[in-house]
């Protein structure tokens, strides 16, 4: 299948992601390549060569830095995204959201800024998806 076709980015990933799970947290910087899930707790900054997926009940407190960044969780401080942006319905982010392009599910709570790079204003959708 044609990569292009594909609606979400986390739909082409490819490649076992690096997991923070639920009950684990990491405090400090995380630097590093590849795609990252985080369902548990981070209290720190990350500049990542991948995407960064944050989970309905993670908790990300700092600066995410990434290739591509999904957050259906509390994020608090500012997402840096190289490409694109996706905020789902239960997500709740506190703190300026940078992106090629933003996606905002009808539902979700962003107290602060939305700038984007490439594209002139934020995109909403309406997630059609159970979840994942």
């Amino acid at each position: 299948m044609d990569d292009k076709k594909l609606r979400r980015f986390r739909d082409r990933a490819s490649g076992a992601p690096t997991l923070i799970n639920e009950g684990c947290k990491i405090t400090g910087v995380i630097s590093g390549s590849g795609d990252y899930q985080v369902s548990g707790e981070v209290d720190g900054d990350c500049d990542i060569d991948g995407s960064v997926s944050l989970a309905r009940d993670g908790l990300w407190q700092g600066t995410i830095k990434a290739s591509n960044v999904i957050i259906s969780g509390h994020v608090e401080g500012d997402i840096i995204a190289e490409g694109k942006v996706e905020i789902s319905n239960s997500a709740k982010i506190t703190g300026t959201v940078t992106g090629e392009a933003i996606a905002v599910a009808e539902g979700a709570v962003v107290e602060g800024q939305m700038k984007t790079t490439g594209q002139p204003a934020p995109v909403g959708f309406v997630e059609k998806r159970g979840d994942d």
